[in-house]
């Protein structure tokens, strides 16, 4: 189908929702607030697809005006600086109107729920886990989200085994997103008398957080055991049996949370990262079939895959995946310059997915 029919039927969708919303026989309610939406998701599109078709007709105008014999030479002259102006605008305004048609990511608009696990490399993985956990801290901060702690596995000199926080605010999970994957670091660690550079790792995983609708636990497929909480080196965190573990039967999938006093609370902060994970692996195997036919796409989500490494003694952060190298890893720790990163992975995705509208 050629972008133009494209263009031409969402303009007819949106017009077909505006005249049944102004329809003489009402809808229902249900059916008036579900086309209400779809109009007004459509809307945007819509305005920027006639704004490009008046442009598109301005143009074809000025070049009849242009090549008419009968023309004045003054009004040429108007028509071809006119004409110069609008065909430089016009690139940009298609490109809009595609980026607009692209297929919206239902979870782009949803919180996320980050987890960060210390992967091979011993302590100073662990380090690395909690250094990538504050540089996410850092980041929320900076786009004035909430970052909530939900779980932390401590090791005792400052590194993190795994930790796990709830961020809210507008359009989390969109910026967050890519950022799920094998983060490498190599530099000498503090620990490291003979000064030698070590390479280590940690794992990231970005879950967009579910809501009830969007996933249905069932009571009976859900395992509930409660314990007492222990910190590092086994210390009693406090004397009564206010840890959860829930393990989803189904799935294997095993949930625990301690850092609340309280069980209820546990319980809860437990199956909110469990609706995530059963949500998240869900839209993995919607996509799967998809990813595999884009196996180029930044966003495949393979938590294996080793996707950056920052190089402390050349002070560089690379991405693999589009093959960005910037020389400020003090500012992409401090949550400063990673919108350059994270950036440069949303243009990337959004390239490739419009060389399949073409």
């Amino acid at each position: 189908m050629s972008l133009d029919v494209k263009l031409d039927r969402v303009v007819a969708r949106h017009q077909e929702l505006r005249a049944a919303m102004a329809s003489e026989t009402p809808l229902d309610p249900e059916s008036f607030a579900r086309t209400a939406k779809d109009y007004a998701d459509l809307t945007p599109v819509a305005e920027a697809i006639l704004d490009l078709r008046r442009k598109q007709a301005e143009l074809k105008d000025l070049d009849g005006l242009i090549n008419d014999p009968q023309g004045e030479p003054d009004m040429k002259q108007l028509a071809e600086q006119e004409r110069a102006s609008l065909a430089q605008l016009l690139p940009g305004l298609e490109q809009q109107v595609k980026v607009l048609l692209l297929p919206k990511d239902a979870a782009d608009e949803k919180n996320a729920i980050l987890e960060v696990r210390a992967g091979t490399g011993g302590e100073e993985a662990a380090l690395f886990a909690a250094d990538l956990f504050r540089m996410y801290q850092r980041y929320a901060d900076k786009h004035r989200w909430k970052f909530e702690t939900m779980h932390l596995s401590e090791t005792g000199i400052g590194g993190l085994k795994e930790a796990i926080a709830s961020i809210t605010g507008k359009g989390v999970f969109a910026r967050l997103k890519f950022e799920s994957g094998v983060h490498r670091v190599q530099r000498v660690p503090a620990t490291e008398a003979s000064g030698r550079i070590h390479t280590s790792a940690a794992t990231v995983a970005v879950l967009p957080e579910a809501e009830d609708v969007d996933v249905k636990i069932d009571e009976k497929d859900l395992r509930i055991d409660v314990f007492r909480s222990s910190g590092p080196g086994g210390q009693s965190v406090n004397t009564t049996d206010s840890a959860v573990r829930i393990t989803h039967i189904p799935t294997g999938i095993v949930v625990q949370q301690q850092d609340e006093k309280s069980q209820h609370r546990n319980k809860a902060k437990a199956l909110k990262v469990l609706r995530a994970r059963l949500y998240d692996a869900e839209r993995a195997k919607r996509d799967a079939e998809r990813a595999a036919q884009r196996k180029g796409q930044v966003g495949s989500g393979d938590r294996s895959e080793r996707i950056r490494t920052y190089n402390f003694p050349q002070g560089r952060v690379s991405d693999h995946r589009i093959n960005l190298t910037l020389y400020k890893i003090a500012q992409v720790m401090e949550g400063e310059a990673l919108d350059e990163i994270i950036d440069a992975l949303i243009a990337d995705d959004q390239a490739s997915r419009l060389s399949e509208l073409e």
